[in-house]
């Protein structure tokens, strides 16, 4: 384990290779505000850099999962020059970026609405498990402003089509319907949410490599904005580099020899 920084707004918890960082702002709803989005970044830095760490849930205190940008803050907004809401927006960005492009599987356990950039928050996690009275939605537009960093990582997850209909109305939508749009994986009861999410993780743990995940997520990242030869080529050297890794090796050799392997 490494040291963790002190932290006001979230917990960081560590059990059986799985760093558990939970939004614990409750009497605000777990709202984003740059202290925030700092103290996510600084966790998710250390869960990067610690080797014991395989997988990372993210989760809230509270009845919501995070109700977006914190309305003091939004006033404030208003008070910014350009240059200080220019910066803002990509510390936000950047925190964004690193869950999306983060070596290790993140998995969202979403109890309570996930609103403007907490649907965002949700979006940029590999995996996301909901209870059935969620709700989600991209609102900005509703209050005149624009959902301009998460579009970009929703129109990868889940198309052009369904973005629109999600970043155009403003809608709130269902669990049931985000689940349709696969903007979240499954729906389970709250009674239950924390044990399948965790059956989830373990499953994980003990059956995928952490190279081939962290390089998977690595390419998933990448080809995206590659034509198709570039796609090919970087597919290709990939290929070869994974063919000679230890994980790799001792993956085949269990395979051949029958042997169950436990990563």
């Amino acid at each position: 384990m490494i040291m963790l920084p002190s932290f006001k707004y979230i917990e960081y918890n560590f059990e059986g290779r799985v760093a558990r960082i939970t939004l614990n702002r409750p009497e605000k709803r777990n709202a984003l505000h740059p202290d925030v989005v700092t103290e996510l970044q600084e966790a998710f830095d250390a869960a990067e850099k610690d080797d014991t760490v395989k997988v990372i849930l993210l989760d809230a205190n509270g009845d919501a999962f995070c109700a977006g940008a914190d309305l003091a803050y939004l006033q404030q907004l208003q008070n910014n020059s350009y240059a200080e809401n220019l910066a803002d927006s990509t510390h936000l960005k950047n925190l964004f970026d690193k869950i999306y492009r983060h070596p290790k599987v993140v998995v969202a356990q979403i109890e309570g609405p996930a609103l403007a950039g907490g649907c965002g928050l949700a979006s940029v996690c590999d995996f996301a498990f909901s209870v059935p009275e969620t709700k989600f939605g991209f609102t900005e537009v509703k209050i005149g402003f624009i959902p301009a960093i998460v579009m970009i990582f929703l129109v990868k997850k889940i198309g052009e089509g369904a973005a629109r209909e999600l970043l155009l109305t403003g809608n709130i939508i269902s669990a049931e319907r985000a689940l349709h749009l696969h903007l979240i994986n499954n729906i389970f009861p709250a009674e239950t949410i924390a044990f399948e999410t965790k059956a989830f993780i373990d499953q994980l743990l003990n059956t995928c490599s952490a190279e081939s995940l962290k390089t998977t997520k690595q390419m998933l990242a990448s080809i995206g904005d590659m034509n198709l030869e570039e796609a090919f080529a970087y597919a290709a050297e990939f290929n070869a580099k994974a063919r000679a890794g230890n994980d790799c090796k001792r993956g085949i050799a269990a395979f051949l020899n029958k042997e169950k392997i436990t990563w």
